[in-house]
C-alpha cells in the first residue's frame, strides 16, 4: 500500500500530527512519501497520483473551513477514484462545516473519503497574546492520530470496506462562509511587518509564506495576498516581524464563545468514520 501524505501547517500543529499519522502508517506496513504543500512553491509542483493508492489530506481549520489556498489546490487534483482520508488542526473555536465542506471538494475531484479526524492545536493567534490550547497537541492528541492511522489504513487496504458517513452541515452559503473568512483581519490589524528595521536577510519569510505575500527586502505584507496564518512570524529565527497586540481579543473572543481557557483545555481529539 502506497500512501501520499499531504500537509499545510503555518505554524506547526498540522506538522505535528502529520508525522505522528506516518510513523503510525508505516509500523502498520505502508509505503508513505510526505508533501508538505505549505509554501507557495511547493504548491506549485505536481503531485503523481497516479503511482499511489490512497491519499491523506492534512490542513488547519481558519473560520469553518480549510484555509483558501489549500482548497485551491485541491480543486486542482485529479483523485482518479482513489480512497482518501482528511485530517485537521485547530485552535479550540469553529471545527464544522471544515470536514463537511472539504469532502465536497474531494468528491467532486473524484476522490472516495473514507474517514476524517480533528486535532485541538495551540491557536495562531496565540504569536499575538491570545492563550488557546498552548501546549497542544499533546500526547493525548497523539495517541487519537494513531488510532485514526489504524483505522484508516484498514479502510484504504479493504480490511474495513466502510466509507465516512455524514458529516455536520451548515446553512451558510459559500459568500458567506467567504466574509467570515474576513474576520481574521478585524483581529490582525497590524500585518506582520519589520516596521523598517533590518534584519539578517535569511529570506525564510519570503520563501516560505503560503501566498508569496511576504517581501523579505522591505520586511512588508501585501495584504491582498496575506491569509492571517502568521507563518512568517512564526518562522523567523529573528523574532523581527511584528503585529499587533491582540490580548484584549482574546477576552473578548472567549466571551463571545461562552468559553473559558479550562473549557478550551476539555477539547479533545476526534475520529469521523
Amino acid at each position: 500500500m502506497k500512501i501520499a501524505l499531504t500537509y499545510f501547517s503555518a505554524t506547526g500543529n498540522t506538522g505535528k500530527m502529520a508525522d505522528v499519522i506516518n510513523e503510525s502508517l508505516l509500523a502498520l506496513g505502508a509505503q508513505v512519501d510526505i508533501y508538505d504543500i505549505t509554501s507557495y512553491a511547493d504548491r506549485q509542483k505536481p503531485i503523481d497520483l497516479a503511482s499511489y493508492d490512497a491519499v491523506v489530506f492534512g490542513s488547519p481549520i481558519h473560520s469553518w473551513r480549510a484555509p483558501r489556498v489549500v482548497r485551491k489546490w485541491m480543486r486542482t487534483l485529479d483523485g482518479q477514484g482513489k480512497k482518501c482520508s482528511m485530517f485537521f488542526t485547530y485552535g479550540g473555536f469553529g471545527v464544522h462545516p471544515t470536514h463537511y465542506s472539504t469532502r465536497q471538494i474531494l468528491t467532486e475531484q473524484n476522490f472516495a473519503v473514507v474517514s476524517s479526524a480533528e486535532f485541538p492545536g495551540a491557536h495562531t493567534f496565540n504569536l499575538g497574546g491570545w492563550k488557546a490550547l498552548e501546549n497542544r497537541p499533546d500526547k493525548s492528541d497523539f495517541a487519537v492520530a494513531k488510532e485514526y492511522a489504524a483505522k484508516t489504513y484498514k479502510r484504504f487496504i479493504g480490511e474495513d470496506s466502510s466509507i465516512l458517513g455524514e458529516l455536520e452541515k451548515t446553512k451558510y452559503r459559500e459568500e458567506e462562509l467567504d466574509q467570515i473568512e474576513t474576520f481574521r483581519f478585524r483581529i490582525l490589524t497590524q500585518l506582520p511587518t519589520r516596521n523598517g528595521q533590518g534584519c539578517g536577510m535569511c529570506m525564510i519569510c519570503e520563501e516560505s509564506c503560503p501566498t508569496g505575500a511576504i517581501s523579505a527586502e522591505t520586511g512588508e505584507v501585501n495584504k491582498d495576498k496575506c491569509i492571517a496564518c502568521l507563518r512568517c512570524v512564526d518562522t523567523c529565527p529573528e523574532d523581527a516581524l511584528k503585529i499587533n497586540d491582540m490580548s484584549e481579543t482574546y477576552a473578548f473572543k472567549l466571551e463571545m464563545e461562552k468559553a473559558t481557557n479550562e473549557d478550551l483545555e476539555k477539547k479533545q481529539s476526534k475520529i469521523y468514520l
